[in-house]
């Protein structure tokens, strides 16, 4: 692999591990930790979904030794989507800090009841998440972060790393080196 290859490698691989392990980091605080996420968790997770899918193809493109622009054209559009992350996780984090109402309708999901028996289950253990009450806090403080807010700040890293990977110079093409002889015959 070459000098160029390598470097273009760097944006679109670093935006897909830190991407990946905050789904990864969500999934597991949810399965894991019993975390229930509410409606407006389950949609910051849309750019997820999307986002990586497109910054994994920029990082095959970079792999395969195409062409810089279409690697650094599948990063602009990867950092438009996660623009889309800040902008959910920055709402749903000033909702729990009070700065603006949340949703009306936010609830937990749950799974569809398949029998009358689950059904009564599912009604006796029903646990509605309210979108504006932070579930967790790191620092465990009223400033800290809630997963909302970490949420766009990674997001936040993501749109940064898609843009200086999308608009920074092209590394230069070294010419091949030659050997000059002297008219001596050396």
């Amino acid at each position: 692999m070459n000098r160029i290859n390598r470097r273009e490698l760097a944006a679109p691989a670093a935006m897909f591990v830190i991407g990946l392990a905050a789904i990864l980091g969500a999934w597991g605080f949810e399965l894991i930790g019993g975390y229930v996420p509410c409606k407006l968790c389950l949609e910051e997770r849309l750019p997820y979904y999307f986002g990586l899918p497109v910054v994994l193809i920029a990082l095959i493109a970079a792999a395969a030794g195409l062409r810089p622009g279409v690697s650094r054209t599948l990063l602009a559009v990867g950092g438009i989507i996660f623009i889309a992350g800040v902008y959910l996780g920055g709402y749903h984090a000033g909702a729990e800090w009070g700065f603006w109402p949340g949703p009306t309708d936010c609830g937990g999901g749950s799974a569809t009841p398949t029998s009358a028996g689950d059904l009564i289950n599912a009604l006796k253990n029903i646990h509605v998440v309210n979108c504006t009450e932070a579930a967790f806090r790191f620092p465990p403080a009223a400033w800290g972060l809630s997963f909302a807010g970490w949420n766009a700040v990674v997001s936040l890293v993501l749109v940064v790393m898609a843009l200086w990977g999308t608009l920074r110079a092209p590394a230069a093409t070294a010419a091949p080196r030659t050997l000059v002889t002297e008219a001596g015959g050396r």
